[in-house]
């Protein structure tokens, strides 16, 4: 059987080690044994961890962004409905999935504030897909479907919002797990739906 490209084995290996022990003590070392090559063969493909990290974010978790660029460029496509649904059904599987790789980071100041300023100066970071979402909601709002009055970055803060805290909110509950993500995804899209539509934009 012929081994996986080494990019791919890297990937793989940070995903898995990021997922199981967290991005902070993921160190270069261990993704690198993982992944069946030197450190120095890591660093030919990925820079840094920050950059890893970012790349494992784009290619293995679900697709957030081009979901949300793609909707900006053609707005009046599709229902409001059903875009937003499948916007917080991706978002709130993208959290559910990095949420806990990322955990580790709010433990060790000195290592958030170091892996904050990388994503500032890679042009990346979790504001990143609230402007997505911000932009989509604008080019809708330039093309009639969401009211000219509604602050649309604060939609999308609440959207990506709730679909953030369905990661780990529901933990305590009595059923101890989060509601099923398409049932969540509808409700938490109509319900935005009713604050933002114009009077006869379908639901």
């Amino acid at each position: 059987m012929q081994q996986k490209p080494a990019r791919i084995r890297i990937l793989d290996a940070a995903h898995e080690l990021m997922l199981t022990i967290g991005l902070a003590r993921a160190t270069t070392k261990e993704i690198a044994k993982a992944a069946g090559c030197s450190e120095a063969a890591l660093y030919k493909y990925f820079p840094s961890k920050e950059e890893l990290f970012v790349n494992v974010l784009k290619e293995r978790l679900p697709q957030l962004t081009p979901l949300l660029a793609g909707l900006a460029a053609e707005p009046g496509r599709g229902s409001l409905l059903e875009n937003l649904t499948e916007i917080a059904r991706q978002a709130a599987l993208f959290y559910e999935q990095s949420f806990p790789i990322a955990a580790s980071l709010y433990a060790e100041t000195q290592l958030k504030r170091r892996h904050e300023e990388s994503m500032r100066s890679m042009g990346s970071g979790p504001h990143m897909p609230i402007r997505g979402l911000d932009a989509y909601l604008r080019a809708e709002q330039d093309a009639g479907r969401v009211r000219g009055g509604v602050d649309t970055y604060a939609a999308a803060s609440l959207l990506l919002g709730a679909c953030a805290q369905r990661a780990f909110a529901y933990d305590s509950t009595e059923e101890g797990k989060p509601p099923p993500v398409d049932e969540f995804a509808l409700s938490i899209a109509r319900t935005l739906l009713g604050g933002i539509s114009v009077a006869d934009e379908p639901s």
